[in-house]
């Protein structure tokens, strides 16, 4: 008779593996690398550099009537804003610019629109940025005199076409890179012609449209000053151009270099306030632009 013995009973355990993901602990970073990562403050970085080293080289050459230091200048700055004849020649400038630049942007949306709706259109704008993109627009002075007289006219006529063409190169590019696919699509809701450029070729090319609009706002602001410094007043009040040309015949040259401060702060007021929104509202919300 044999003996059977059971095989011994053994309590079985059952372990869970630990799936859970290592909980990440937020290490602060240095307030100096917190700080760092802010564009503006990285800007204001280099801007303050840029006034220490203009003021060395001012304090170094200990000539005033050559190269006053910033310090100088920002009294300067300081006393023609508190005077009231820096902001009234600044506000002169804008009111002339703001009209030549409305009538470019006009200008060009329509012939960029015909360009890209009609074939004589595309030969009409590539015939005329062929002859006048590379015309300066200081070249026009003579012939603004001429026509216009010694006034807002003459600046109006030169800034129409400081605007005028690099918008329109910009925003006919814009439209030929739009995916074909984009066209077919609008012609399949019926869309063609001005409808089609509205509804379709202008939101797909708005990121080469805003870059015109950039490019022509400093090509207008730059012919305007120069413009002024030509032929000065409009009706009578001059501009700021105006504003740094007579500080040059009187030899202020620390009025000089307000004016020319006052064109920088304004370009990168306009940059900072109106395009970079704009760009985050559109091109940047819409995933267009980095």
């Amino acid at each position: 008779m044999s003996l059977v013995l059971d095989p011994p009973v053994r309590q079985e355990y059952v372990h869970v593996a630990n799936t859970a993901a290592p909980r990440a602990v937020d290490i602060p970073l240095p307030l100096a690398r917190r700080a760092w990562r802010q564009a503006w403050l990285r800007k204001i970085f280099i801007l303050i550099l840029l006034a220490v080293l203009w003021e060395g080289v001012a304090r170094w050459q200990d000539n005033d009537l050559l190269l006053p230091g910033f310090v100088q200048t920002a009294r300067a700055f300081a006393g023609g804003v508190a005077s009231g004849e820096l902001l009234e020649r600044v506000r002169v400038s804008l009111a002339v610019l703001l009209q030549g630049y409305a009538a470019g942007v006009a200008a060009a949306f329509a012939l960029t629109a015909l360009a890209a709706s009609t074939r004589v259109g595309r030969d009409l704008l590539e015939t005329l940025t062929s002859m006048f993109n590379p015309l300066p627009a200081i070249a026009l002075l003579p012939l603004a005199l001429l026509w216009f007289g010694l006034g807002k006219g003459s600046l109006v006529f030169v800034i129409v076409h400081a605007v005028l063409w690099p918008l329109a190169l910009g925003a006919y590019a814009g439209f030929q890179s739009v995916p074909e696919t984009l066209r077919m699509a609008g012609r399949n809701y019926g869309l063609s012609g001005l409808r089609l450029v509205l509804h379709i070729l202008v939101p797909a090319a708005l990121p080469s449209i805003l870059s015109g609009l950039k490019i022509g706002w400093a090509f207008a602001w730059r012919t305007l000053i120069a413009a002024e410094l030509v032929f000065g007043t409009t009706g009578g009040q001059g501009g700021l151009g105006w504003y740094i040309f007579q500080n040059r015949n009187e030899l202020y040259t620390d009025k000089v270099f307000a004016g020319l401060a006052a064109v920088i702060l304004i370009g990168l007021l306009v940059e900072n306030v109106v395009f970079r929104p704009l760009e985050g509202v559109t091109v940047k919300r819409w995933g267009m632009q980095r």
